[in-house]
């Protein structure tokens, strides 16, 4: 099945090498993760080096070569996020996911990032939730917003 979505996805682009990043992009959408099986076939279909897919598969944060789990909550560590405690908010976070950054929970719920900036300094520290931007963040609204969405 995963392997006919690289097929269709490799021939949407007419396996242009210049459209690559997209074609991992859309396969992922429909796939839900790069797994090894998926890039070597991406390889193959538009004959470029397995070495060169990963490149790029492992260079854009975008692109998971793991599954995600069905929540994925970023947390920003940029400067203006760092020095008002996002650090503790990862604390906090890590402790009642029980995961660290790049890890998803067992029961596959969350999957935990980290970023070097999501360009919203003025409401920082920031935390996202499924794409949706949670500003002014403490360790304790962390908490609750994790509480809330696992539910």
């Amino acid at each position: 099945m995963e392997l006919d979505v690289v097929d269709v996805v490799v021939e949407e682009y007419e396996q242009e090498p210049w459209a690559l990043i997209s074609i991992l992009q859309d396969i992922q959408d429909k796939v839900g993760y790069l797994p090894p099986d998926v890039l070597k076939r991406v390889a193959e279909k538009m004959d470029i080096p397995l070495t060169q897919i990963y490149g790029v598969a492992t260079f854009y944060e975008s692109l998971n070569l793991t599954s995600q789990g069905r929540h994925t909550v970023t947390l920003c560590m940029g400067t203006a996020c760092h020095v008002r405690g996002a650090d503790k908010i990862l604390t906090e976070i890590s402790g009642l996911l029980g995961i660290q950054p790049g890890e998803t929970t067992e029961n596959g719920e969350f999957t935990l990032r980290v970023a070097n900036c999501l360009g919203a300094c003025a409401i920082g520290p920031v935390m996202v939730i499924d794409g949706k931007y949670h500003g002014k963040m403490s360790a304790s609204k962390a908490r609750n917003l994790l509480e809330k969405s696992g539910s």
